[in-house]
């Protein structure tokens, strides 16, 4: 999380400055110390709600945090209006137009950084491999599709990036599927990189071990007759999470570069060559993550939409918060829904 909040501000600092520089804004009242309150602001409500969601126990032992997690999200509001507040006294009458573009820009970053930085963390509570398959398919997308696109290159793909080609696009393609399918394998063999991390309030210390899910099993798939006759197997083994490795891969090279070519308008339409010069040769750390970002997002959303079912270990951290008289009441519930069901003997009832 401290690599992923370092790279979020050098990220966020770096469009924003971009925004100084092209609007002359140096001299509007404020507003350079209004962009890293708001910024600051974003970060305490998100992180806050991870505070909430993954270290319940370790709240509840501490009073001052019970309060702060209990009015997390009036304290983050109250924090924002006071920022959007200081922006509106800020207003001076030559440069409302300007103003309310570097608020809008200011917005926007916020959106484009924070948020997303955001998810990255939500999917590395979800186990280490949400995090490295995603991650290195774009990577290897760049590479693959930079060699591909010098040795066999004809075709130009895409106006915005002159050096782009079909061939590369579609060796990249195959490349990286190829690669998040082998690289997923090695990966799913050790609890390290499968087991959802979790917080242990006793011995204050992350943890990564459980009883690895079925997506991480080894199971014996039958290969489609068409296949059949060329590979000369029937049948096969893998973990199904090499399916969905797949699915990572397939957008990592179709849509994530997208991203990259997004953020190419957008200097083209600032003529500027990179966001910054963070690393020699290389750019800003923006010109190295403007795919990341966009593939953080699709992970999230497919972990919610096909992955992540009920979480009863979460759910019992919930729990736990509770006064013991509401704790009491969910038992009771629990326990008649469990006898009507037939999962209870009746003669349990008391």
């Amino acid at each position: 999380p401290l690599m992923l909040l370092f790279i979020q501000v050098k990220c966020y600092h770096e469009i924003i400055t971009i925004g100084y520089r092209v609007y002359h804004s140096y001299d509007l009242p404020w507003f350079r110390s209004l962009s890293w309150y708001f910024l600051l602001c974003v970060n305490y409500f998100f992180y806050g709600e991870t505070v909430a969601d993954y270290f319940a126990t370790f709240v509840q032992r501490r009073e001052q945090l019970q309060f702060l997690i209990r009015y997390h999200r009036f304290i983050s509001f109250a924090l924002y209006l006071t920022g959007f507040c200081m922006f509106v006294l800020s207003l001076v009458k030559k440069h409302y137009r300007l103003q309310f573009y570097m608020f809008a820009w200011t917005h926007v970053t916020l959106l484009i950084t924070v948020t997303q930085s955001h998810l990255v963390i939500q999917n590395l509570f979800e186990g280490m491999i949400w995090f490295l398959v995603p991650i290195s398919s774009v990577i290897c997308n760049d590479i693959t599709a930079y060699i591909f696109g010098f040795f066999f290159g004809r075709t130009p793909l895409i106006k915005l990036s002159p050096k782009k080609t079909w061939e590369g696009f579609i060796g990249g393609f195959f490349s990286t599927v190829v690669f998040g399918f082998i690289f997923s394998y090695f990966l799913a063999q050790h609890q390290y990189f499968v087991c959802p991390v979790e917080y242990n309030s006793e011995t204050n210390r992350f943890v990564t071990e459980c009883e690895p899910s079925e997506l991480f099993q080894m199971k014996k798939y039958s290969v489609p007759p068409l296949l059949q006759a060329a590979l000369g197997w029937e049948t096969v083994n893998m973990y199904p999470f090499q399916m969905h490795s797949i699915a990572l891969s397939t957008f990592a090279s179709l849509i994530g570069p997208f991203g990259g070519f997004f953020a190419s308008g957008f200097k083209r339409a600032f003529k500027i060559k990179d966001f910054a010069d963070t690393i020699p040769g290389h750019g800003g750390i923006m010109d190295r993550f403007d795919c990341q970002y966009l593939m953080a997002t699709f992970v999230h959303v497919y972990i919610t939409s096909f992955i992540r079912g009920p979480n009863p270990s979460k759910l019992l951290k919930q729990l736990l918060i509770l006064q013991p008289e509401q704790q009491l009441s969910v038992y009771k519930t629990l326990k008649s829904h469990l006898v009507e069901k037939g999962i209870l003997q009746p003669s349990l009832r008391g």
